[in-house]
């Protein structure tokens, strides 16, 4: 990458951090520990946009999120009562030795918006809640109640008791139906779809439960499950199931929640397929994780409600309408038309009620969203977009002084939509907030009043503040930030020549509009576009199935605290297997989660108390100091080390201890270059996942892939989190499984992607319904030199004006050898 001299300039509203400020201005933070923070200590002015910046894993999550704002929202909670305290989550005081000057904290994060198959982007807002109110005032005809129109709410009939006065003191009990008329589709329960599960495909009915026959993620004859079933007594766990009577079949597959005692401790037993409903199918296929993911594919069918056509809603709540439109049909409406609907009603008798639905709609066009729909599973939203739906509660706020946190508000948004993004973040400031934002992205970081660098490095090698000022100040620091702020990416001279295409012909999910693309193989392949115009629909939802392809999407990486990147990566198996081999043990040993847990912490390392409606109190296990094993399991070596010193070891220093020697394990050694591949070298192996940052998520996510076979690779936004100093590692990677042979075909938006591109494919012009056709297709030197399209004028902006004139020559170029080649 290039360094520009053209910098970018920042928004002239951005203004002076107070010099010699009173006390009651800053923030003050004083020997900030959590995590990998390493005494920080730092005064941050209020009222003015203070961006954190620095690689991923550098400390800026922990300063911001796990420090000032989990400070203040622990001491809001406390100013509640203790019976109130005792339903809401308890906070631990995060480890600091001074906190002054916070202010009541509003998180607007990455997090994605549950994984609840119940949530839609309606639901997750308050524009549901308000057209439910709608239609059960205006609609015709009558129905009921807003909870008529509710398909969360189900219709009941109850029969209750009531006392009735008969005067003179006297009293009556009479008993009366109570009927409760909820919107819910009865046949699909309010989930839009039904469901079929394939026996045949949960287990091997050759074998039995001890030699295996489970095949369902997480039902391990190892763990709880094997104690359970082994102990509930309702049929012979060594017997094989094919040799199960009726009963005892329906049993293991159907049987309802039951009370048993195994070894002394009560349990509840319970069905596989009962177990499979509650933890898999009743959250959002999407938001699974990869492996779980790929078992609800393979064992269930899932197909349109036919009864409520996959509205999730019943005949009533359907036949209510407002305008020739029922509800299901306001929220299946694309956001933009739906507010344009809200605005042409003319009803006093709701006229506050509409002017407020309207402002929440219109609020979804400004920042960006317009083109979603209020029946949009929420769970299928990316993490961009999920934050910007959190977002839309406090655009009309009147909340003033309190202090926003952001984290990467510019993920998922093309170039074109950062700015409006900045302008949001400069209107809440502008409004006499604190505004502090995490981001990597220069467009917003230039926008800031304060800037705060963290790093040098990541994990242990980060931790401490290496710059706090302005923005050119940054520039001309030195740090890594600042030495890559002007980086540019060059339009790569040589381009790969394909060696073949994927046709895709009339494709039509979502908004795409009968698109025919030819998608070349053998080379890099950007998908681009405005937020919205029908790139992943493009890639996912209409690229031919295939075997060969490997999809890295946008799912969140989710785990416990005891999950780790061992866990998650299957990296721990064969470590456990080398351990057993090497000491001539059991496997299961090994494990933390299993017979090797120590029994006092149960293998976490911690003891949690629970001290009610106060916060929790963790301290490190006596019994075995944090090391989650059994002292008995510690005696046992690999290469001279036992299994917790290994799980504290970094993905550095194990690639190099399982690469050679003694402990020369070659599976464990592949699983460890793939994570040092994807810039996570700094990683212990036993580091909590709920400790990791947004971008160390997504790159743990793209090491695992990167282990499946096959020749299409397709990434959605790998760029995620990702610093701008790493971002130049990113394109190595790329171009490695390029040249070993693969198709890579990258949803992103990151110009310096798109630059170093092979082939562009941009899609637009809009998002919505003014997207969903391909605006551009050709070299990236094609796009920046024709400027047809929103991506072409941004890219050709970042490349520079001399960028732009070899483009010119290499435009005419490529196009001259096309026609020779036609």
């Amino acid at each position: 990458m290039s360094k520009t001299t053209n910098k970018t300039k920042g928004n002239d509203t951005q203004r002076p951090a107070p010099n010699g400020a009173d006390r009651h201005d800053l923030i003050r933070v004083q020997g900030a520990r959590v995590n990998n923070l390493k005494d920080v200590s730092i005064q941050l002015p209020k009222r003015r946009l203070t961006v954190f910046t620095g690689i991923s894993g550098s400390g800026k999550s922990s300063l911001v999120f796990g420090t000032i704002a989990a400070e203040s929202q622990r001491l809001i909670n406390e100013t509640y009562s203790a019976f109130v305290q005792g339903f809401m989550p308890t906070l631990a005081r995060p480890e600091v030795d001074v906190l002054e000057g916070l202010t009541t904290a509003i998180i607007v994060d990455q997090e994605r918006m549950g994984a609840n198959a119940r949530s839609t982007v309606g639901t997750a807002t308050d524009a549901n809640a308000m057209l439910r109110i709608l239609f059960s005032r205006v609609g015709k005809p009558h129905i009921g109640s807003p909870n008529a129109f509710a398909f969360n709410v189900p219709s009941v009939r109850a029969v209750g008791a009531i006392t009735v006065e008969r005067g003179e003191g006297k009293t009556k009990t009479v008993k009366q139906t109570f009927n409760r008329t909820g919107g819910m589709c009865p046949r699909c329960e309010g989930m839009g779809s039904v469901s079929d599960i394939d026996l045949t495909r949960l287990y091997d009915d050759s074998k039995s439960l001890n030699e295996g026959a489970l095949v369902i993620p997480g039902f391990s004859m190892d763990g709880w499950y094997g104690r359970i079933f082994r102990g509930c007594g309702f049929f012979d766990p060594d017997k094989p199931i094919n040799k199960f009577s009726k009963r005892e079949l329906n049993d293991l597959l159907h049987k309802e929640p039951t009370k048993i005692k195994v070894d002394g401790i009560n349990l509840t037993y319970q069905g596989v397929i009962p177990q499979i409903q509650k933890s898999f199918l009743s959250k959002d296929v999407d938001a699974l994780q990869p492996h779980i993911r790929a078992f609800v594919d393979r064992v269930v069918t899932f197909s349109t409600c036919p009864e409520c056509g996959g509205t999730r809603l019943s005949e009533a709540a359907r036949s209510s309408k407002i305008k020739k439109l029922n509800i299901a049909d306001a929220c299946a409406m694309q956001i933009s038309d739906l507010a344009a609907w809200v605005r042409e009603l003319n009803e006093p008798t709701v006229a506050p009620l509409l002017a407020a639905l309207a402002h929440t709609l219109d609020s979804f066009v400004e920042i960006g969203l317009g083109y979603l729909s209020l029946d949009r599973p929420s769970g299928t939203l990316s993490g961009g977009e999920a934050q910007r739906v959190k977002m839309i509660r406090h655009l009309g706020s009147s909340l003033t002084d309190v202090t926003y946190v952001f984290d990467e508000p510019t993920i998922g948004l093309h170039p074109h939509d950062i700015q409006r993004m900045n302008e949001l973040l400069l209107r809440l400031r502008d409004k006499g907030n604190t505004v502090l934002v995490v981001e990597h992205k220069p467009e917003t970081i230039v926008i800031a009043d304060h800037v705060v660098d963290l790093g040098p490095g990541a994990g242990a090698a980060g931790g401490t503040v290496c710059f706090e000022g302005t923005v050119d100040g940054l520039r001309a620091s030195g740090t890594l930030t600042g030495r890559h702020f002007d980086d540019r990416a060059a339009l790569k001279k040589t381009l790969r020549k394909p060696t073949g295409a994927l046709a895709i012909r009339g494709a039509k999910t979502h908004n795409l509009r009968d698109v025919d693309v030819d998608i070349p193989l053998g080379v890099l392949v950007v998908i681009t576009g405005v937020a919205g115009s029908g790139k992943s629909s493009l890639v996912h939802g209409s690229m031919p199935a295939s075997a060969g392809v490997v999809a890295v999407d946008q799912g969140g990486v989710r785990g416990s605290r005891r999950s780790n990147p061992a866990t998650y990566t299957g990296l721990l198996d064969p470590i456990r297997s080398a351990f057993a081999k090497a000491n001539g043990v059991k496997p299961a040993l090994f494990s933390a989660n299993s017979e090797g847990a120590c029994p006092v912490c149960n293998g976490a390392g911690m003891i949690y108390t629970d001290l009610g409606p106060m916060a929790s109190v963790a301290t490190t296990c006596e019994e075995c100091e944090g090391k989650c094993f059994q002292a008995s399991v510690l005696t046992h070596k690999l290469g001279g080390r036992d299994i917790s010193e290994v799980l504290a070891m970094s993905v550095s220093e194990a690639t190099a201890f399982f690469g050679a020697g003694k402990a020369s394990t070659p599976a464990a050694h592949a699983i460890l270059e793939r994570l040092a591949d994807v810039g996570l070298g700094y990683l212990s192996l036993g580091q909590p996942l709920t400790t990791l940052s947004g971008g160390e998520r997504q790159r743990l996510k793209l090491a695992t892939h990167m282990a499946e076979k096959g020749g299409i690779y397709v990434l959605d936004e790998p760029t995620t989190g990702l610093h701008l100093a790493d971002v130049e590692q990113l394109l190595g990677l790329l171009d490695r499984l390029v040249d070993a042979g693969k198709s890579v075909i990258v949803i992103e938006h990151h110009q310096a992607v798109m630059a170093h591109a092979d082939w562009i494919i941009d899609l637009g012009p809009g998002a919505g319904h003014d997207g969903g056709r391909v605006v551009f297709e050709g070299t990236p030197a094609e796009l920046v030199a024709a400027r047809a399209t929103l991506t072409g004028e941004h890219l050709a902006a970042y490349v520079g004006a001399d960028a732009r004139k070899q483009a010119k020559g290499a435009a005419a170029t490529s196009a001259v050898g096309r026609s020779d080649r036609a």
